[in-house]
């Protein structure tokens, strides 16, 4: 049995939930921060957490020393579509000029601007773009991503995207957790037909993709301009029967149903959430199904952002993603979403902290073996180069991260050369 120890960090911050698995409402901004303790990992999985002064270095065969930094669980990206091709520069463009998402999407533009492009894009042609992104995920401390489907709107280009997505996840050392997304928009071509569309994801997709499990998840986009949440009570009744688990959509731009057909399958998360109604905020504190905030769409269209007090006042269960995507929230770094949700939605530092960490990790069904420091869970850090871990939200748009490691192996570390992957 391999013993490793990560030596004499400033300070541990173990997001300790002991043993419950999730941080719900004032839990949030308790993280189980210790000073003066290493890690021990035995193989992949955390052994045990000592007063480094009663460390004995001779009995491990590998020493990584961290002094002076700052240790946190890996971090758990949980809602992305960093599988994409194309640009929507101009649609950005357009939304400076006062041109809004809404308005863009239902000109032909937004979602379907990119399902052309993936369309014409070949599996190789998207390895080489998603690559480069993924690597930079691994940067942050990332050790769990999240990538869904959802901009190929047919049968062979949504099964073409989720062998993308698993193909990545063999091929790097990280987790990285498949989601269907059929149902993020109507193709052009069911413009006129959407229940042949729906047809199409129930009878055709939901099938062949569940079965062989070139996907986790099933995800659905609840709004004016996509799906009623009659539309997703049928694609989510199939998804389970074929055991899929569920995430959703929902409350972005319009509040029309999609949180009560989420919690009434159960569904794993509800995301966006910018215009929860607030009669329906305390649903989500009676619910283990986890409220993923997106603060960045808001940021970037200049949108509400959701109420995130509201949500942890009311004992909810809140984890923070970057949305990462080409038209609503092409912002691609987890550190930023912190300091946009500490700065724009009042949560507080440890509050952000839990919520990209052991929340994210209940987002996506992995809070019994990651997202905290707690012995028998799985050995994945991120190293941040501080000795206080304000420093992680407080350094706007910097990564402060240098060391990644997943299952007890380093992984990517910042060396005097510049950056090295392993």
């Amino acid at each position: 049995m391999m013993k490793t120890l990560f030596f004499n960090p400033s300070s541990i911050v173990t997001v300790n939930t002991s043993a419950k698995n999730y941080k719900r409402g004032k839990e949030l901004s308790d993280i189980g921060c210790i000073y003066d303790h290493s890690i021990i990992i035995e193989d992949d999985l955390i052994a045990d957490i000592l007063p480094t002064a009663l460390v004995n270095k001779n009995n491990f065969e590998k020493i990584i020393d961290i002094t002076g930094k700052t240790i946190l669980p890996g971090l758990v990206e949980c809602h992305t579509h960093t599988a994409f091709a194309g640009s929507r520069a101009d649609e950005f463009r357009q939304k400076l000029s006062g041109v809004g998402y809404e308005e863009i999407a239902k000109k032909g533009g937004g979602i379907n601007t990119t399902v052309q492009a993936v369309r014409s894009s070949s599996f190789e042609d998207l390895v080489n773009l998603i690559k480069p992104r993924i690597e930079h995920f691994i940067s942050q401390g990332i050790t769990t991503l999240e990538i869904k489907s959802g901009y190929g709107l047919n049968f062979e280009n949504e099964r073409k995207l989720l062998h993308v997505i698993n193909y990545m996840n063999e091929i790097y050392a990280i987790d990285i957790v498949p989601t269907f997304l059929g149902a993020h928009t109507f193709p052009k071509e069911f413009k006129d037909n959407r229940q042949g569309y729906i047809d199409d994801i129930i009878n055709q997709m939901i099938p062949h993709f569940a079965e062989p499990n070139l996907a986790e998840f099933c995800d659905g986009f609840c709004e004016e301009t996509a799906f009623s949440s009659n539309d997703i009570d049928e694609i989510f009744t199939a998804a389970v029967q074929h055991g899929l688990k569920l995430k959703l959509h929902t409350d972005q731009f319009n509040s029309i149903g999609g949180l009560d057909i989420a919690i009434k399958h159960k569904a794993v998360s509800v995301d966006h959430l910018e215009v929860i109604k607030n009669e329906d905020i305390p649903k989500l504190g009676n619910s283990d199904t986890v409220a993923v905030l997106l603060p960045g769409v808001s940021f970037f269209l200049n949108h509400t952002y959701a109420p995130a007090r509201k949500l942890i006042e009311h004992n909810a269960i809140v984890a923070l993603a970057t949305d990462y995507n080409p038209g609503s929230s092409h912002i691609s770094s987890l550190s930023l979403i912190m300091s946009i949700a500490s700065l724009r939605m009042k949560m507080s530092i440890e509050e952000t902290i839990s919520a990209v960490t052991i929340n994210a990790a209940k987002a996506l069904c992995r809070e019994k073996t990651i997202g905290s420091i707690e012995i028998g869970k799985k050995a994945d850090f991120a190293v941040f180069d501080t000795s206080d871990y304000a420093d992680i939200v407080y350094s706007i748009g910097r990564n402060m991260n240098c060391i990644t490691i997943k299952d007890g192996k380093v992984i990517y570390k910042i060396k005097n050369s510049g950056e090295a992957f392993f």
